[in-house]
Parts: structure tokens; sequence; C-alpha cells
């Protein structure tokens, strides 16, 4: 996998950074600043950006780098690297971000679980088909679990998840990562800020036809949504299409079973396919 130049020389950066400190090992600086030791080595070999958290604490431990937290610039610099070589597809960095800050989150999954609810084994047979090899399977799968920490931070967003019946039929992985997967949907959906609801199989023709979209309402912020399509997809908020976005959500709600039966339906599924 060819590392990103920009990632490399802001790795390059801080590995200098700790050098100079007389810290050798990168499990010391690990220790030092509370991370994992891997989160350093990536951030330093430059195959995984640091986040903004992650280059601020190198700038408040080293004092060569001062005048960069000072300005505000290691942050910026982090997001940009980030923004242009991580663990997602540029089309696709606006939307974690909304995806974090957001206090309401809407998915329409008419082809395959959000990955917001995606179980590992799941995501893993999903990312392995992909045919961009930019990035390892293992970084993109790490990113797209990282993405699943904002549903347990202190004050989570409320999430709600209209899917096609087809979903839950569509062998992802074979018959053990599909009944493991449903069996997620099924207990997470108990939780009072996650809803999850099923439009069934009988339902033709729906307003959801033309592919998964997701929306993010933040508290004194725009709206957000982002569009799928085949090749790259977009990030709005774009008031005409935020309009459309929603009232398509509506519909679909409206077409959907309540979450009771959507929860027994997962289950069935679960257990009369996928049981092996």
């Amino acid at each position: 996998m060819e590392r990103d130049p920009d990632a490399m020389f802001l790795g390059a950066v801080l590995r200098r950074a700790r050098i100079a400190a007389g810290i050798t090992s990168q499990d010391e600086l690990a220790d030092k600043l509370g991370y994992e030791r891997t989160v350093i080595t990536k951030a330093e070999s430059g195959r995984r950006p640091p986040s903004p958290d992650v280059a601020r604490a190198y700038a408040r431990e080293f004092p060569q780098l001062n005048a960069l937290i000072e300005t505000g610039l290691i942050e910026e610099w982090a997001e940009h690297v980030r923004k242009n070589g991580g663990s997602f597809p540029k089309f696709f960095v606006d939307w974690v971000e909304a995806e974090k800050k957001a206090a309401t989150l809407f998915y329409w999954a008419p082809i395959l679980v959000p990955g917001l609810l995606q179980v590992e084994s799941y995501a893993r047979a999903i990312l392995a088909t992909e045919p961009d090899e930019t990035e390892s399977s293992d970084v993109l799968l790490a990113g797209r679990m990282e993405r699943q920490q904002v549903l347990f931070r202190p004050q989570p967003p409320s999430v709600t998840v209209v899917m096609a019946e087809a979903v839950l039929h569509r062998g992802v992985g074979g018959p053990a990562v599909m009944h493991e997967q449903l069996t997620h949907l099924a207990e997470i959906s108990q939780q009072p800020k996650v809803m999850i609801q099923v439009i069934p199989a009988e339902i033709g023709a729906h307003a959801g036809l033309g592919g998964a979209v997701s929306i993010a309402d933040r508290e004194g912020g725009p709206t957000i949504v982002h569009l799928d399509s085949f090749t790259a997809g977009q990030t709005t908020s774009a008031p005409e299409i935020v309009a459309r976005v929603r009232q398509m959500s509506d519909m679909l709600r409206c077409e959907a079973l309540p979450r009771g039966a959507s929860q027994e339906l997962i289950m069935k599924v679960a257990k009369e396919q996928w049981t092996t």
C-alpha cells in the first residue's frame, strides 16, 4: 500500500520531536500520552494520520511544537492529512465528521446494514470486495469500527434506521456472519435511542428505490445529508436536497413496520434462514 506523502511528512515531524526530547521508545511516549502504542506507530510512520487530539497531545508534550499548538496549525494540519489520506475515502470524510457531531441520525438502508451498526465480520466481508487497493482492508475496517464510538459517547445521538427486508436476506459473509449481524441489530435496537424499522418485502415501489441516504441533524448547526452512489457519494447541506431527503425519509418510515414487529422479523430471519 502506497503511503500518503503528507501523512509521512507529518509523521516525520512527530517522530523527530519525540527523539529530540530523548524519548527513544514509542511505548514510553504512548504511556505518557495515554494512547495505545499502535496509535503512535501509525502516526509516526504515516500509515494512519493522527487525529487532531493525538496531534494536540504531541504538541503539548514537546516544546518545539508549542508554536504549532498556539496557532492551532498542528490540529489543522492533522485534519488536512486525515481528509486526504486516511481510513475513509475523501468524499466520505465530511459525512464522518457530521456523524460525530450529530444529535440525531437517520439512515435509509436498501442494500446493506449501515456501517454504524455493522459487526466486524460483516464489515470485513464487505470491504474484502472493494476494488480500490489504496488502503488496506484492515485500515478501512478500523475506520469503520471507530465510527461506531459515536453510539457510546456520554450523550449519544438518537439513531433511526429504516432498512429494506432484502438486507436481512442478503448473505454477506455466510450464515454465521449473517446470524451474528442480525442478532446484533435486534439487540442494539432495544436501546432507547436506537430505532430500527424494516420495510417488508411485500411493499413494492416506494420512495427509497433511488438508493441509500443518511441525515445528520446537529443542534445549532446545519442539517447534513449523505447520498450514496456507485462510485463516490455526496455530502451536502444544500437546503433543497435536505428538504427532498427529509420528505423521503418520512415516507419510508410510514411504509416500515413498527419497532417491535421489526425486531421480531429480524430475529425470525436470523433463526429460520441463518442458523447453522
